[in-house]
């Protein structure tokens, strides 16, 4: 017996500048939040003795948890550093590990640094205008290479869930960084743990 409750149509507003929603709440992410996501924890503790700047931020809509519903909202990586990495998302496998996500960039410019439990990883470039597809079993971070709001809208199945321990406790195999050059450059992380 299906006990599935439909969700009825509707519409809701996303600002195609800022990314902003006014119908919709969104959750901040600010740099206290993102212990053990960098690399260069001196430089980390550093920003947060003066302040506790917010490095992204979401705006998700309240879809009922079923593989039949879509899940979509917008997600606004801000410019910054701590040390040489970029500002970036935690980033998450899905718990339904068998999950893809779209995302398409509103505005803005840098990578979706992927990976796979089995050690495949790549790197998108995002910039607006591009959309980036995440295949299932792939896990995802935003990061923001460039001086403006990098800025997605996004969407997945309904019922994926976020698994955000994983990448907590071990990490991406591989960081972004600002090089010699200025320009973004792509490392091993030494702090990686299998």
């Amino acid at each position: 017996m299906d006990n599935y409750i439909p969700v009825n149509p509707f519409t809701i507003g996303f600002d195609l500048k800022t990314g902003i929603s006014q119908e919709a709440q969104s959750t901040k992410r600010p740099l206290s939040k993102m212990s053990g996501m960098y690399n260069d924890t001196d430089a980390f503790q550093e920003i947060l003795e003066k302040e506790d700047p917010v490095v992204y931020e979401f705006y998700e809509l309240k879809i009922p948890n079923t593989d039949k519903d879509l899940l979509f909202g917008t997600s606004i990586t801000y410019p910054g550093k701590v040390g040489k990495e970029y500002y970036m998302t935690k980033g998450h496998f899905h718990e339904v590990l068998d999950t893809a996500e779209v995302y398409y960039t509103l505005s803005g410019e840098g990578y979706m640094l992927m990976e796979t439990p089995e050690g495949e990883w790549t790197a998108e470039p995002l910039s607006a205008g591009k959309a980036v597809y995440v295949p299932p079993r792939w896990a995802h971070r935003s990061i923001n290479t460039g001086n403006i709001p990098l800025i997605t809208f996004f969407t997945f199945r309904g019922d994926a869930g976020h698994d955000y321990g994983t990448i907590e406790q071990k990490g991406y195999r591989r960081l972004i960084v600002e090089g010699k050059d200025g320009k973004p450059e792509i490392i091993e992380n030494p702090k990686w743990k299998q």
